[in-house]
């Protein structure tokens, strides 16, 4: 008898029953669905679906979940899935450089007890925000690279151990304005969040909002992504907008959007940690 619920997080492609199949395969094993949301992808013939069910009463032991449903799924429809458990806490570790207004805005929901999530560690490549981490009483670590690089491999090797010693499930970039190395990108797929503080695909890379007032948009975004090795470039999770004018100066665009990327960033991050999010083809389909 265990207890808690579990979630499976699958996508194929489409054909008859298999909706049937996989909900008929929790109910016999007397699972009680608490959460079913699917979509079919009608241009590509794909389907993805999150399901969630309580495990009080579950015939098969958690640990054995995925081996079942693999061997029941896996070779006959296709299937790729994960599967998690309600009772088992991510643990998130932040990245961040200068800039506090991300920072605070996740740490201050984290102690409402917003997020079922730990928060182990922040790492940074500056001692600016340190003071920040202290009043949330989380340890900060500060690993900076050299100008000419002569450090990188071992900043990045620094920075593994800790996320290794620490535990860490996923990663937030909250205005960390450095490149990630591909090795933690390849540690970590599809569990890098970062901010871009424009609505990508438009400008892309450093000062977006000055590039944003030299082409005199009327709407400026934020976009949060998963992270992949094209800059910029990794599946979109969540983005939002806000109207500004030709009165507005770069400056004025920066506050604007300093209030978006909080607001972009921790939807994402919500989505994450409540296992919503699936990812296909350099793209999301984040479920409510």
């Amino acid at each position: 008898m265990t207890e808690g619920k579990a979630i499976i997080l699958l996508h194929c492609p489409d054909r008859q029953g298999i909706i049937t199949d996989v909900t008929g395969f929790i109910t016999r094993n007397h699972g009680n669905i608490v959460y079913l949301d699917q979509y079919v992808d009608t241009i590509d013939g794909h389907l993805f679906m999150r399901i969630e069910w309580e495990l009080k009463g579950f015939f098969i032991p958690r640990e054995h979940i995925k081996e079942v449903v693999d061997e029941l799924f896996a070779e006959r429809y296709g299937m790729v899935s994960s599967i998690f458990f309600s009772d088992e806490r991510p643990r998130m570790a932040i990245f961040v450089s200068k800039q506090s207004h991300c920072l605070y805005d996740l740490l201050a929901r984290y102690r409402a007890g917003e997020w079922d999530v730990d928060i182990p560690c922040i790492v940074s490549n500056h001692e600016d925000l340190r003071f920040v981490a202290d009043q949330f009483g989380i340890p900060f670590h500060v690993w900076s690279i050299a100008p000419d690089k002569s450090n990188r491999t071992e900043v990045e090797q620094a920075e593994m151990d800790l996320l290794h010693a620490e535990r860490i499930s996923f990663i937030v970039l909250a205005r960390y304005m450095q490149v990630n190395s591909d090795g933690m990108i390849a540690e970590y797929p599809h569990h890098i969040i970062n901010i871009h503080h424009s609505f990508l695909p438009a400008f892309v890379g450093a000062k977006p909002y000055h590039q944003a007032y030299e082409r005199g948009v009327k709407i400026i975004g934020a976009t949060s992504h998963y992270v992949t090795r094209e800059l910029d470039a990794g599946p979109i999770i969540e983005q939002d907008v806000v109207r500004i004018s030709h009165k507005d100066t770069p400056d004025s665009l920066v506050l604007k959007g300093r209030d978006l990327e909080k607001i972009v960033l921790s939807r994402a991050v919500t989505k994450h940690i409540e296992r919503k999010i699936l990812t296909y083809k350099n793209r999301t389909v984040v479920f409510g």
